[in-house]
């Protein structure tokens, strides 16, 4: 009587854990496993968000003190950010007004470290580039430092990536502001020669 009954509790435990049994598979350490009847993907308890989603989804913003590496490129910690869609004179970098050279790269680098000062810096992630720097648009308060850049003569638009500051680098120019006082290279032919 007892066989049977013990034959009777595992039937039933089998019937009841059946759906499981059905697609088999060892779950992964997030509880999820592919069925092996339709090879679809999916959980049997809530998935954990992996180190790397994590540390992504931190990443789309960041946030500290930054210091200044030149007019169009910071660093937040280890992290090395260049302004999005802008490019300014390189710190040796000189200009031109009436003749006469000027160290327009180091004004415009020692314009940023002025914006930005002892304030906490909050820049956008929009992507990496070649040089595994984050590219982003980032904020003091509620100034745009990308646009501030520009508008301020400080920096030009980055056509060649982007459009958002060319009407800022107008403005610029037509108030003979920045590096737009006199007779400059552009940035990309300057770094490029």
């Amino acid at each position: 009587m007892k066989v049977d009954l013990f034959i009777i509790y595992i039937c039933c435990f089998l019937l009841w854990h059946l759906e499981a049994l059905a697609h088999g598979g060892g779950l992964n350490k997030e509880g999820c496993h592919n069925n092996r009847k339709t090879g679809d993907y999916h959980c049997h308890r809530e998935k954990k968000s992996s180190i790397d989603e994590v540390s992504s989804k931190k990443q789309e913003f960041i946030v500290g003190s930054a210091s200044v590496t030149d007019g169009d490129t910071i660093r937040i910690g280890k992290i090395r950010i260049r302004l999005y869609g802008i490019d300014a004179p390189e710190s040796s970098q000189k200009c031109k007004i009436d003749g006469k050279e000027w160290g327009c790269g180091s004004e415009a680098t020692q314009a940023l470290i002025k914006i930005i000062g002892q304030k906490v810096v909050s820049c956008n992630r929009k992507g990496v580039d070649r040089y595994k720097r984050v590219i982003g648009v980032c904020r003091v308060d509620t100034i745009d430092l990308n646009a501030w850049m520009v508008i301020n003569g400080w920096a030009v638009a980055y056509r060649r990536y982007s459009r958002d500051y060319v009407l800022d680098e107008q403005k610029a120019k037509e108030s003979k502001k920045g590096i737009w006082q006199g007779h400059f290279t552009m940035p990309w032919i300057w770094r490029r020669r």
